[in-house]
């Protein structure tokens, strides 16, 4: 039986935002620093949803000072403008106010620091939409979409997780909320694939944002 959801948390990267230009140029700059010239779109995809700690040392042998180094010159880059490289997907900002406006609890939960999200959450005029903003902390302490929805489970009070959903576009957000007992809706317009939110459980999955904003409203 198909539920009806009281908290909606979003996934930003791939699903509310197409954030790839501004997060390849990033990571183009990044590794520069150390001679390491990529070119390759495949390559520079895998660096969009997990932690920077985590996916540079598995493509670059880079030790874990250096890693360090890279995640800093990443973010020089996005807080010197890179961040705003982006766009929200096509209908994507109306879905957002229409839901925003029903009985329902809306929250950004991405694994892109914090105060990444709200910036560009504010520059695109989308802030407003939301309830709760939750990201990464640069310190690391808050780094993976599991340890991210944890903390937006935190700051929202919610003891009753049964009406909470997901919405993500990568097995990093099947993950995360299988590992915290929530559903999670994928779409596929985003970084990922169908197979990919197919083989991680993703409890449904659509290929628009209308698709899923009519399973939201509750329709089939």
């Amino acid at each position: 039986m198909k539920k009806s959801y009281q908290y909606i948390f979003w996934d930003l990267d791939g699903t509310i935002m197409d954030t790839y230009e501004g997060i390849s140029k990033g990571m183009q700059y990044a590794l520069a620093y150390f001679g390491i010239r990529e070119e390759d779109e495949n390559v520079l995809r895998t660096f969009i949803g997990p932690p920077l700690r985590q996916s540079i040392p598995e493509k670059y042998p880079l030790n874990a000072r250096q890693t360090e180094v890279a995640v800093d010159k990443y973010r020089e880059f996005y807080h010197d403008g890179g961040m705003f490289l982006c766009r929200p997907y096509p209908g994507v900002e109306a879905v957002l106010k229409n839901m925003a406006r029903k009985d329902v609890i809306q929250a950004v939960t991405s694994s892109k620091p914090e105060v990444m999200c709200r910036k560009i959450l504010k520059h695109f005029g989308l802030e407003d939409c939301f309830d709760e903003i939750v990201g990464a902390s640069l310190d690391g302490k808050i780094d993976t979409k599991e340890a991210v929805l944890e903390e937006a489970v935190r700051r929202l009070k919610l003891t009753d997780l049964s009406r909470t959903v997901l919405i993500g576009d990568t097995k990093y957000d099947v993950q995360g909320a299988k590992a915290l007992g929530i559903d999670c809706i994928g779409v596929t317009y985003g970084f990922g694939t169908r197979r990919e939110l197919e083989t991680y459980g993703a409890d449904v999955i659509f290929d628009t944002i209308e698709e899923t904003e009519r399973y939201l409203n509750g329709g089939e």
